[in-house]
């Protein structure tokens, strides 16, 4: 079977990074018309500007071509920005009063430009999208965009060694876990047995283990990090460490996780689905039966990170009621799943994973299951000042010297100096 790969996915990794240098959110915006507050069925007209990033701008243009034949009287001009320059084109727009009519938004640069989005009309339903993702498009209680497509992660797995080390079925608790990745290390030769976050985003990237313990990283305007559930999650992590499961010097450069993961040398990972298409690549294309995917393995529950992108339509919008037309299009279950078999970004309307493009593809329904649970991080500007005080935590837990509970007190001191902005 041939996999994609998931541009999207590697998409929202990047904005994720570029976020670092990514300023405040936009206090001040131009006036502009009246809000729509309701849209009918009636055909979209007029001119639409859309801005859209990485693959996803570049399959825009003919992709809504669709809609566009549907309503004759519109007519759909999309600008590919590339993502290194999408934060400060985005900003410069807002301060100009010069923004399109409609934007692709990373879900963690929602609280960046919230000021500027207008709120969704009552006519297009959100209760429909994976809680996670719809998380990141509330912005001061709310709805300023909506979800459209969603990522995850959830456990990468060699059946084949697997099955060396005595192992036919995926792991479901931690326990059974460290016991695959010690096994696969002991009995399947791997030189270790999982790949554990490291370097940038690892704070983000390991989140999954606090999540799973119960833990939450914000409640109201506080930062909660030093919890008895955070300290269960990390020291679940700094545990592969101490037993010599994980590498703390795992190469973190570009193809490494599929190099080790198809050599075998390093046989799980936590990743998302354009993992898939990576290890076609470099596997080719019948190294798909040598591993399956798995939801994470859970101690209360199975909780994955949830990110992606949402639509928005900002306020100065001169011609808003057509610009919601087209994000309902590009929201509805057939759109979404012909706008995935174009690109592979997965769909964050759960319906639409009904269709058979996406249910009948067992590595794949594996992300339609985590992402019921998935779990988004705070929408809020310092979250990324804080998840980089996090990757120094990280490092020090992963290169041993450190306990737990000192890291974790840190940790929460210097997200109380931060704030919740």
């Amino acid at each position: 079977m041939k996999f994609k790969t998931v541009a999207g996915g590697v998409a929202t990794l990047t904005a994720f990074a570029l976020v670092l240098t990514g300023c405040g959110r936009a206090d001040d915006t131009a006036s502009g018309p009246a809000e729509v507050t309701s849209i009918d069925d009636s055909p979209a007209t007029g001119t639409l500007s859309v801005w859209a990033m990485g693959a996803e701008g570049e399959a825009l243009p003919e992709f809504v071509a669709e809609f566009e034949k549907a309503n004759p009287d519109v007519k759909i001009d999309v600008t590919a920005i590339p993502w290194d320059a999408a934060h400060n084109k985005i900003q410069t727009a807002i301060a100009g009063g010069n923004t399109p009519d409609v934007a692709m938004m990373g879900s963690t640069w929602m609280a960046d430009f919230g000021d500027a989005f207008a709120t969704v009309p009552t006519e297009i339903p959100t209760d429909g999208f994976f809680p996670g993702a719809l998380s990141t498009t509330e912005f001061d209680d709310r709805a300023a965009g909506v979800p459209w497509y969603v990522d995850t992660r959830v456990l990468y797995y060699r059946t084949d060694l697997a099955q060396q080390a005595g192992w036919t079925e995926a792991p479901t608790d931690w326990d059974e876990l460290q016991q695959l990745a010690a096994d696969m290390k002991e009995k399947a030769g791997a030189d270790f047995g999982i790949r554990m976050p490291g370097g940038n985003d690892s704070f983000q990237g390991a989140m999954w283990m606090p999540w799973s313990a119960g833990a939450e990283l914000i409640d109201g305007d506080s930062w909660t990090l030093d919890t008895p559930e955070m300290a269960a999650g990390l020291s679940y992590y700094q545990s592969f460490f101490d037993e010599g499961l994980a590498d703390a010097d795992a190469d973190v450069s570009a193809g490494a996780t599929e190099a080790e993961f198809v050599a075998g040398t390093t046989p799980m990972v936590v990743e998302g689905p354009f993992l898939r298409g990576q290890l076609e690549l470099v596997g080719g294309e019948d190294f798909a039966s040598k591993y399956a995917t798995a939801v994470l393995p859970a101690a209360e529950e199975s909780v994955s990170f949830s990110g992606g992108a949402n639509l928005v339509v900002f306020e100065n919008s001169a011609n808003a009621e057509s610009a919601w037309k087209l994000v309902r299009w590009l929201s509805e279950p057939e759109t979404q799943v012909a706008f995935y078999e174009e690109t592979g970004d997965l769909p964050a309307l759960e319906s639409a994973w009904d269709d058979p493009a996406l249910a009948d593809d067992a590595s794949l329904t594996t992300f339609g299951e985590q992402l019921r649970t998935a779990k988004a991080p705070p929408v809020t500007t310092s979250w990324v000042q804080v998840a980089a005080k996090g990757d120094q935590a990280l490092e020090q837990l992963r290169r041993g010297g450190a306990d737990v509970a000192s890291v974790l007190q840190k940790l929460q001191a210097d997200a109380d100096a931060i704030g919740v902005k």
